[in-house]
């Protein structure tokens, strides 16, 4: 509807579109399918070499044919990757740390929509870990090249943005982020798991990485969460799992009737990847629910001690899970 709506009248989200961003580097975890897809497409048009992670590899080749078709010399990769694995992303992602010279843009868009209850290959709540602990454990490993980057010179510094949501709002009251017990609740439900998730986004951008990590080296790199808007994706058919029978059909038919397309729903990450607007006023740690709308965050968005228990949490958990080396230092 609202794809119809911008068509016709205007109204809708600000288009996007960059331009020359040749010679720059981006990684999309989620960059071959739905609005990963479009923050992908955008980039590499824009003369980008963009490397895309998904689990699929028949995701993967679709979204570079496709790409391909409409800039034929677009610079555009795929890498096989299980956000829910927390050994794979270190595998994966120390690789591309080490094999790259340079990285201007992570986009961190992988994710699963409102679903049941369940764990994933570490036995951590699944929405947790794949939406949330694995785009966190991407940072770590990615941060070193992302301060390499930023000590260029003539070069913008490199932004990071995580595709959170308004859903954010649908968090359970009682979050802690004290204990992975706390995580591993089989009592929630789909809504507030997904919620959780999207909420400690926002929390990692702002208090995580903006707060303690970038402020503390005093980096130039931008940290920053946004909101999409209710996009019509293939994650939208998930509300029929998450609610059998006639709510959870009705609640996809509602998604889908009134959402965005996909391209709309990339223009947020392709605002914040982008404008020069984030470095003149320094809104690192920023969260937009749409182009330049800074976005009205809860109460527990804007809760610095629930940042510093999601943060601790996190490193407890990779380590438990990985090892005591398994994080990068993030001052390396």
């Amino acid at each position: 509807m609202q794809s119809i709506l911008q068509k016709a009248t205007g109204i809708g989200p600000q288009r996007v579109q960059p331009e020359d961003l040749n010679g720059r580097v981006a990684i999309v975890t989620g960059g071959a399918l739905g609005i990963g897809y479009e923050v992908s497409r955008a980039l590499a048009n824009a003369g980008c070499r963009v490397i895309m992670v998904n689990r699929k590899e028949e995701q993967g080749h679709d979204a570079i044919e496709k790409i391909h078709k409409e800039s034929p010399n677009a610079s555009v990769e795929w890498k096989e990757c299980d956000m829910g694995n927390l050994s794979q992303v270190r595998d994966v992602f120390s690789k591309l740390r080490d094999s790259l010279d340079r990285l201007d843009f992570l986009v961190l868009s992988a994710g699963i929509n409102t679903n049941q209850y369940g764990l994933d290959a570490d036995g951590i709540d699944r929405h947790f870990g794949v939406n949330y602990l694995g785009q966190f454990y991407v940072c770590n490993q990615l941060w070193p090249l992302l301060r390499k980057t930023s000590k260029l010179a003539d070069t913008p510094p490199p932004r990071v943005v995580f595709e959170a949501s308004e859903m954010h709002r649908t968090a359970p009251k009682e979050v802690h982020f004290a204990s992975l017990d706390e995580i591993n609740n089989p009592n929630l439900g789909p809504t507030e798991l997904y919620g959780r998730t999207k909420l400690a986004l926002i929390l990692l951008a702002k208090y995580g990485l903006a707060g303690k990590v970038i402020s503390h080296n005093n980096d130039k790199i931008y940290a920053l969460s946004v909101h999409p808007g209710a996009v019509n994706t293939a994650m939208q058919q998930q509300w029929k799992d998450a609610y059998p029978g006639i709510t959870g059909k009705l609640l996809t038919w509602g998604m889908l009737a009134g959402g965005r397309d996909p391209e709309q729903g990339s223009y947020s990450a392709l605002w914040a990847l982008t404008s020069p607007k984030i470095e003149e006023q320094n809104m690192n740690g920023w969260y937009f629910n749409d182009p330049d709308m800074p976005g009205k965050e809860t109460a527990q968005a804007s809760d610095v001690q629930l940042g510093n228990a999601l943060w601790d949490l996190s490193h407890r958990i990779i380590k438990d899970k990985l090892g005591d080396n398994a994080l990068v230092d993030w001052n390396a």
